[in-house]
């Protein structure tokens, strides 16, 4: 299996910033984990691996719970830096 190259590891930044900036825009927040996983799958087909479909959706999964994981890690350490009020 081939690894993920740097490019593919930048997106996942990138999907969190899409994320986040669709949810200000009116997207409920429930619905921020399905789009991340879409958006990782769209990047990875499109733009990682264009001409092999497997290896783009296994990178999009990837990319999408990887974004998935650094949106929640980051909200939850905000929301515990505002409780113990640093």
């Amino acid at each position: 299996m081939e690894q993920l190259n740097v490019y593919g590891v930048a997106l996942v930044p990138v999907i969190v910033g899409l994320s986040e900036l669709l949810k200000r825009a009116g997207l409920p927040s429930r619905f921020i984990p399905l789009v991340s996983l879409v958006l990782g799958i769209f990047f990875a087909v499109y733009y990682l691996s264009p001409g092999d479909i497997k290896r783009g959706l296994l990178l999009g999964v990837v990319l999408g719970l990887s974004s998935i994981g650094l949106f929640s890690g980051t909200k939850n350490t905000f929301a515990r830096s505002k409780k113990l009020k640093f």
